[in-house]
């Protein structure tokens, strides 16, 4: 399993053993932490395929999740600020952010359709512990209303990253098949 899955997957696994400790799991200050962290991870990520991505629809997606996940930062960081709520770092949110640098710095090394697989791999596994995380942790555990309301708002949004991602993922697993049967 690749390092950066590997750092995602403890990453969440933190958040749901937090979660279970003593029945508390994370706090509104954390959740909004863990959102922004995992949303800017995207960000960044997104940039580099806008740079980096062999294929225009990778490109495209690229600047996709540029645009999506810095709205649903701007629209985090105002509710905490409406709220008065500064976003606590957290085990969780290191860790995302490590898994993060990380997956950053393997895609750096790669090009052409290489690095489109591995950045569309990524953001497929991606998007999928992330969604997991909200479901199953981030949303029951949201104990302001709003802040509840912010991710229940935005999860469609993840929902169709994961699907277009899927997508792309079948077009360049079948471009590359094409290629080494042809």
């Amino acid at each position: 399993m690749n390092t950066w899955l590997t750092a995602l997957a403890a990453a969440l696994a933190l958040v749901a053993v937090n979660a279970g400790a003593a029945n508390a799991g994370p706090t509104d200050a954390q959740i909004a932490h863990i959102v922004v962290t995992a949303n800017q991870i995207d960000i960044d990520a997104g940039k580099l395929a806008q740079s980096h991505g062999h294929s225009q629809e990778v490109r495209d997606f690229g600047q996709r999740m540029v645009t999506d996940h810095s709205g649903v930062n701007k629209s985090a960081e105002a509710l905490v600020t409406k709220l008065h709520v500064t976003p606590a770092p957290n085990d969780t949110s290191k860790s995302l952010q490590k898994g993060g640098d990380e997956n950053l710095a393997k895609l750096k090394k790669l090009s052409g359709p290489a690095f489109d697989k591995a950045y569309i791999d990524h953001e497929v596994a991606y998007h999928q512990a992330v969604l997991d995380a909200m479901d199953q942790t981030l949303i029951p555990n949201a104990q302001n209303a709003e802040l509840k309301a912010l991710l229940v708002k935005v999860r469609p949004a993840f929902v169709a990253h994961l699907d277009h991602a899927k997508e792309l993922q079948a077009s360049l697993d079948k471009t590359s098949l094409d290629k080494t049967s042809g």
